[in-house]
């Protein structure tokens, strides 16, 4: 299986036992990044976290594939977290929390392949989030 499709296939595995990744991927963030939870409002704040995680999940999906343009909103992304204030080690242990509220949801099933095409992944969006600093 290509990177990629253990990318997706994560992502699938995951959305067959959880409905809802919002919550989790928040909850993580928030724990190991408290000072991550005031810079969202309280009010509105669940539609707001639940659009950028879809909006996210997207994004990475098409880097981690085809690169069709949803993988820019990345880069787009780094400069309006900026303008938020939000420092660019948070901008990219965002996506980091995501794959380790993944691999905690797919136990068993993440795989080494998996494991290693996510390590990949991070590191490319990384070096993306660095070379945006430029």
């Amino acid at each position: 299986m290509v990177p990629s499709d253990l990318i997706e296939r994560s992502f699938e595995l995951a959305a067959a036992r959880c409905e809802d990744l919002t919550p989790l991927v928040y909850r993580r963030l928030f724990r190991n990044h408290p000072e991550a939870e005031a810079m969202f409002r309280s009010e509105g704040s669940d539609l707001v976290k639940g659009s950028m995680l879809a909006l996210t999940i997207e994004a990475m999906l098409d880097f981690a594939g085809e690169r069709t343009g949803h993988f820019r909103l990345i880069e787009c992304e780094v400069s309006s977290h900026d303008a938020y204030g939000t420092p660019r080690e948070l901008f990219a242990a965002f996506f980091g929390v995501i794959a380790q509220t993944l691999r905690e949801i797919l136990a068993a099933d993440w795989s080494p392949e998996i494991d290693a095409a996510w390590r990949d992944l991070l590191d490319e969006i990384e070096r993306v989030v660095a070379r945006s600093e430029a």
